[in-house]
């Protein structure tokens, strides 16, 4: 398969997409893949879409590289090659990341106690839970009770000594429930226990994985970064939620708003509620590993595209690389999600394909998925990395339309 590049895409969809104006996309294809620049086009033209970026890497060839639209609705300042946009819990993946590095440098195991590495862990009922169980979104641990002001995220002390003595929701190991808001803290302090140079994962991350492979993805923005860098990424409009929900979607989004369901403490604390919070001063360098991360969209998929190729370019063996493309055992309480209400599969900090979500061209296949649309993953059996991100966020649990549209003509390109 040759993977040269065609003529750039230049083009425009319908000017009513953004009032009026019409809506550059830019970005190259390697040959055969033109069905995915008609998709991206498609998204803007009957999907809303007002800017996004998506990126392929196949075999260690780039094969996809696209962004258009505007960054800022309210501007219409473009969205550029370099633009950096909030991805929310695609966030989970980069941290994971950091995660493979240091199991394939054996910093850890994951059969082991988590307590074993991090003492002050084995508090209310946690001192059997394994790293496996914990990263497999089976400890219990999808929620804090004990509040996490920006001050305190601040203050990665103050964070682990909060964490620790967070009691689980249920018995580890019999249940899953998706850890939105904690799975990256509690990555974090297991990291910074076991790390011999005792780094954040921000810091960890930026180091080992984006120093090496020339990209730029950031837990936690670094104070040079200027706004105008930034997509402004919208919220979901009322209107839409009437329009676009599935049944799925409609079931999480009825148990978020239940006062004192799971669902509804599993998000609820810290309060990032609106995705400018995470760019205010108050936040904009404080690292929140799950769901806070910036970047620029082909430099997610180049990450994953080292994945989907072994990850020798960052030193993660074959041994990681079995655990990462394995789901984990399911909880003996069976595969429904305590906190998104649907079945999943999850490994390593990865969801994994399920009956119910099917992406990658195998069950090898892993990713995270971020709230209103954006998702990241690898697929070894296709040696494929894949990332699309947005800045006008959809509401469903999975596949939003746009990015479904972009992965479905990526395989079928294949």
């Amino acid at each position: 398969m040759t993977t040269a590049p065609r003529a750039p895409l230049r083009t425009s969809v319908p000017a009513a997409a953004l009032g009026g104006r019409p809506v550059p996309l830019h970005g190259v294809l390697a040959s055969g893949f033109e069905a995915v620049g008609d998709a991206f086009a498609a998204n803007f033209a009957e999907r809303g879409e007002v800017g996004a970026a998506c990126a392929v890497w196949r075999r260690g060839e780039k094969v996809v590289d696209l962004w258009g639209g505007v960054r800022d609705h309210g501007s219409l300042a473009p969205w550029e090659e370099d633009t950096l946009v909030l991805v929310f819990s695609t966030t989970k993946g980069l941290s994971a990341m950091a995660m493979a590095i240091a199991h394939a440098r054996g910093l850890f195991d994951l059969d082991e106690r988590v307590a074993a590495y991090w003492p002050e862990f084995a508090q209310a009922g946690k001192e059997r839970v394994s790293v496996r169980q914990l990263m497999a979104h089976q400890a219990g641990l999808c929620a804090v009770d004990e509040p996490l002001p920006a001050a305190t995220l601040a203050d990665l002390d103050a964070v682990a000594a909060i964490i620790a003595r967070q009691a689980p929701a249920w018995e580890p190991g019999t249940r899953h429930g998706y850890h939105a808001l904690t799975l990256g803290f509690y990555e974090g302090e297991l990291l910074r226990r076991v790390d011999p140079a005792h780094r954040s994962i921000g810091r960890f991350f930026h180091e080992e994985v984006a120093a090496p492979l020339g990209i730029e993805f950031h837990i936690g923005l670094p104070a040079g970064i200027p706004d105008a860098r930034l997509a402004t990424v919208e919220m979901i409009h009322p209107l839409s939620l009437l329009r676009d929900l599935d049944r799925d979607s409609w079931r999480f989004l009825l148990a978020l708003l239940t006062p004192g369901s799971l669902t509804s403490r599993t998000f609820a604390n810290p309060k990032v509620r609106r995705p400018e919070d995470f760019a205010a001063p108050a936040l904009r360098g404080v690292e929140i590993p799950a769901v806070g991360g910036y970047g620029v969209v082909r430099d997610i998929a180049r990450a994953y595209g080292v994945l989907a190729t072994g990850g020798t370019e960052l030193g993660i063996g074959p041994r990681t690389m079995a655990e990462l493309r394995t789901a984990a055992r399911p909880p003996t309480g069976g595969a429904r999600d305590a906190v998104l209400l649907v079945d999943t599969r999850y490994a390593f900090g990865y969801l994994k394909p399920s009956p119910a979500f099917r992406f990658g061209s195998g069950e090898g296949a892993f990713g995270t998925l971020g709230a209103g649309g954006s998702f990241g993953f690898a697929d070894p059996d296709a040696g494929v990395g894949f990332a699309y991100a947005m800045n006008r966020m959809g509401l469903h649990v999975w596949s939003d339309p746009r990015e479904a549209a972009l992965r479905e003509a990526v395989y079928r390109c294949l």
